[in-house]
Parts: C-alpha cells; sequence; structure tokens
C-alpha cells in the first residue's frame, strides 16, 4: 500500500547525509520529523484498523463453525428419526457453513499478515523518529557550542595578535578533532555492546526451542 512504501521511504533515509547536502539542516530536520510524526499517526490508526477487521473476520469464522456444528447435530438427530431426506438437506447447510468458515479462516491469516508488517512499520518508524528527534536535539547543542567558540575567537582576535590568534585556532581545531575521535569511540562502543547483548537474545531463544523440543520429545530428566 501506499503509506507503507511513503514510511519505508522514511525509514530508509538516511539522516547525516540529509543533513550534510541541506543547506538548513535544522530546518530539514525539523520537517522530516513533522512528516514521520504524521506518518506515525496515519500507520497507528491504520494498524488498530486492520487490528479490528482481523477480530471481526475471526468473530465471523467462529459463528460459522458453530452453525456448521449445529446443522451437524440436526443432521445427525435426522437420522436417528430416519428422516435421511432431512439429515441431507442439514448437511448440506452444514457444508456450506465450513466452507464460508474456511474461507473466514484465509481471510484472518491474510489479515495477520497486513497488521504483522503494519505493526513492524510502526515500530521501526518511531525508532527513526526518535533517531531524528535527538539529531536534531544535538543539531542545536552543536550551533550553540559553535556560535559560542566563534564569540570567543572574534574576541582574542580583537584583544591579541595574529600569532596568539593562530595558537587559538590551532587549538580549537585539535579539540574538535578529538571531540570527533571521543564521539566515534563511544559510537563503536555502544555498536558493540548492541551486538552483544543481541546475541545474548538470540542464544537464549536457541536455548528455550531447544528445552521445548526435549519436553516434546521426553527427554528431560
Amino acid at each position: 500500500m501506499a503509506l507503507l512504501e511513503r514510511v519505508t521511504t522514511l525509514v530508509r533515509a538516511n539522516l547525516n547525509d540529509l543533513i550534510d547536502k541541506a543547506e538548513d539542516p535544522e530546518k530539514m530536520l525539523k520537517q522530516v520529523i513533522l512528516d514521520m510524526q504524521n506518518q506515525f499517526m496515519q500507520v497507528k490508526t491504520q494498524v488498530a484498523i486492520a487490528l479490528a477487521d482481523q477480530h471481526l473476520l475471526a468473530k465471523k469464522e467462529r459463528e460459522t463453525e458453530v452453525k456448521a456444528e449445529e446443522w451437524e447435530r440436526k443432521a445427525e438427530l435426522a437420522v436417528d428419526k430416519k428422516q435421511d431426506d432431512l439429515a441431507r438437506a442439514a448437511l448440506e447447510r452444514a457444508i456450506g457453513y465450513r466452507d464460508l468458515a474456511a474461507g473466514f479462516k484465509e481471510q484472518v491469516a491474510d489479515q495477520k499478515v497486513q497488521v504483522d508488517a503494519l505493526k513492524t512499520a510502526l515500530q521501526k518508524l518511531q525508532q527513526k523518529l526518535e533517531e531524528a528527534q535527538s539529531k536534531i536535539e544535538l543539531l542545536l547543542a552543536r550551533q550553540r557550542r559553535s556560535r559560542a567558540v566563534t564569540q570567543a575567537s572574534d574576541a582574542h582576535v580583537a584583544m591579541r595578535s595574529e600569532d596568539k590568534a593562530a595558537a587559538f585556532d590551532r587549538m580549537s581545531h585539535k579539540v574538535a578533532r578529538n571531540e570527533a575521535v571521543g564521539a566515534a569511540k563511544v559510537e563503536l562502543l555502544a555498536e558493540n555492546l548492541e551486538d552483544r547483548l543481541a546475541k545474548l537474545e538470540r542464544d537464549d531463544q536457541v536455548e528455550r526451542l531447544l528445552a521445548q523440543i526435549k519436553v516434546q520429545k521426553g527427554l528431560t530428566a
């Protein structure tokens, strides 16, 4: 559906690339956040609607199954009363309801696939939205810091010689580089931590499945 395609585009968007290419990164990020918030609400509404439809289809499936069972009991009663014609008619009705229930069951399965896809899209969009919000906060902090550094630099240039101003500039570049190196290390550490946690979760899942299989096979102690 078109909505999921738009959401996928937003989720895949590389915010760092957008920031680098934008003439006004702050304005661009704010617009991205507005777009994501709008799409988030739309997807959330679609998830609720799709889930409600799934429940409705499941209810219809149960109702038709109950009716099929009722007509089967009526057919059995007719057989007991030696009314084969009534039994045949009742069985035809039962078969009709069984077929209808099978159709509802298929629709429920299809609807569940759609609901799961929407839920996944909603979760990813929420993560991307949180990422964008964090980036704009960092961007604003960088701008404030940049203005402070610029003002301090201008003051030093006005009060000190060119040599001292050049030394200040070199120091500023060195500090900026150290900040970048530190940020890169933190980012690498965070990625490594996420990988380790993901592996722990996968190992735990494997152990649970293995335990279930052993229980099913009667291999537990």
